[in-house]
């Protein structure tokens, strides 16, 4: 699914109470978007819709798998999408100015004239904040066969040369101790 019309949701035909939408979402949705933080995603997300008189409960739940380049040895890591978000939508006669009022990013406000909702900026935004933003290889995993064992080695060499200067910096200092 990724076509624009997809992504908006009539609610004025809705019944109130809660109605579920449901989007498999992969690379042709975020190469639109022009991300490049990550590769072979494959996004589900599940929207419960609750609507109500006034307003509108939404909630997003994301799962998936992505892949990630690794923040310590730079090799592509397989990285797991889970998380839920909430949105208050409310119906309101001058939304664009409470809109700009507004400082809650969890509440959102249309018009009344308004009979569609498009979620899909709120659907990227919420998978790409279910993403790490340092995926690492897990401890167990350093050093194995998934890590670039040139960058550790690089990564290790640093830093024993920062612990020698550290310690050459504050070396004639322990003579004052007594004093």
């Amino acid at each position: 699914m990724t076509g624009s019309h997809e992504f908006e949701i009539a609610f004025l035909g809705l019944k109130p109470g809660i109605t579920v939408f449901e989007y498999e979402l992969g690379d042709m949705f975020f190469d639109a978007e022009k991300s490049t933080d990550f590769q072979n995603c494959l996004a589900k997300v599940r929207l419960l819709l609750d609507k109500h008189a006034g307003f509108l409960q939404l909630k997003f739940e994301v799962g998936g798998k992505t892949d990630m380049q690794c923040s310590r040895c730079g090799n592509s890591i397989g990285i797991d999408l889970w998380d839920d978000f909430d949105m208050v939508v409310k119906i309101v006669d001058n939304a664009q100015e409470m809109n700009d009022q507004n400082d809650d990013p969890d509440v959102f406000f249309i018009s009344r004239n308004e009979s569609h909702l498009n979620v899909k900026d709120w659907i990227f935004e919420f998978i790409q904040l279910s993403m790490p933003t340092h995926p690492m290889c897990d401890e167990s995993e350093i050093g194995g066969p998934q890590c670039n064992k040139e960058v550790l080695e690089m990564l290790e060499k640093l830093k024993e040369s920062v612990v020698k200067k550290e310690t050459s910096i504050w070396k004639g200092l322990d003579k004052f101790r007594d004093n």
